[in-house]
C-alpha cells in the first residue's frame, strides 16, 4: 500500500481542470459526430431511390418534353432540370418542406401544397408519393404520419425525428434532381456517365435552393417554370408513355 500511495497522489496532482474540460470536450464532440452520422444515414435511407415511394414511375412532365423535342441531349436535360429546381416544383416543394418542418400541425400546409400543384398529374405525383412515404416511414421508423403530400410528409417526418432541416432540404432536392435525371437517361436516351455528370452539375443548384428555402417562408412561393408545367399538362393526354407523369 505504501508503494501505491505516491502514485495515487501523483495522478490526483496532475488531474487538472484543463484535463477534465478537454476530456469533456472530446466526449461531447464524439457524441455530436455520432448524432450527425446517424442523422445523415437516416436521410440517405429515407431519400434513396430504394425507399418505396415509387419515384421511378414519375417524370414530372419530362417524358412529354423529350417527345416534343424540347430536351434532346445532356446539356438540354441539365438546363431543364435546373429551371425546375430554381423556378418550379423544386423551390416550391423545398418551401413546403421547410414550413412543414416548423409546424406543429402540417394540415394547412398540406392543403396549400396540394392547391399549388400545376396539373392533375402533378397533384397525383405528390399525393401518391407522400402516402407511400408515410406508410413506409411508419413501418421502418415508427413515425406516425397522416397521408400528406410528399414534401410536407418529408418535412414533418424530419421534424419528428429531429433531423437537421438544412441537410433534409439538400438531400430532398438532390434526390428529386437525381430521379428526374435518371428518367432523362431512359427517355433521351443518355449513358449512365452522362446522366451522372448532369446530377453532379445540379448539386450546387440543390444547395442554393436549399439555403433559400431554409431562410424563407411560404410568402416566397412562386412558380415560373412554365414549360415544365405545360409539359406536365400535355403528358396527361400523351398517347404513348412509360411514366405515370
Amino acid at each position: 500500500m505504501a508503494m501505491g500511495a505516491p502514485m495515487a497522489m501523483t495522478t490526483a496532482m496532475f488531474t487538472t481542470p484543463f484535463m477534465i474540460t478537454t476530456t469533456r470536450m472530446i466526449t461531447t464532440t464524439r457524441m455530436a459526430e455520432t448524432l450527425q452520422a446517424d442523422a445523415l444515414l437516416t436521410l440517405v435511407q429515407m431519400l434513396s431511390p430504394s425507399y418505396p415511394v415509387g419515384a421511378f414511375a414519375y417524370s414530372h412532365g419530362l417524358e412529354w418534353a423529350v417527345q416534343d423535342g424540347a430536351v434532346t441531349d445532356q446539356d438540354a436535360l441539365a438546363d431543364w432540370l435546373s429551371s425546375v429546381l430554381r423556378h418550379g416544383a423544386g423551390q416550391a416543394d423545398a418551401l413546403f418542406l421547410a414550413a412543414a418542418y416548423r409546424a406543429d400541425n402540417p394540415a394547412e400546409i398540406d392543403a396549400q401544397a396540394r392547391a399549388f400543384a400545376a396539373s392533375a398529374e402533378r397533384l397525383k405525383e405528390t399525393v401518391l408519393q407522400g402516402e407511400a412515404f408515410a406508410r413506409a416511414s411508419a413501418a421502418i421508423w415508427q413515425v406516425d404520419l397522416p397521408p400528406l403530400c410528399y414534401p410536407v410528409a418529408v418535412g414533418h417526418a424530419a421534424r419528428l425525428q429531429a433531423l437537421p432541416l438544412r441537410q433534409t432540404l439538400e438531400m430532398f432536392l438532390h434526390a428529386f434532381a437525381a430521379n428526374l435525371a435518371t428518367a432523362g437517361m431512359r427517355l433521351i436516351p443518355l449513358g449512365q456517365t452522362a446522366g451522372q455528370i448532369v446530377i453532379r452539375a445540379l448539386a450546387p443548384v440543390c444547395l442554393e435552393v436549399a439555403e433559400a428555402a431554409a431562410a424563407g417562408t411560404l410568402d416566397d412561393l412562386s412558380s415560373t417554370a412554365f414549360l415544365s408545367d405545360i409539359a406536365a399538362m400535355k403528358h396527361e393526354t400523351q398517347y404513348s408513355r412509360i411514366f405515370r407523369t
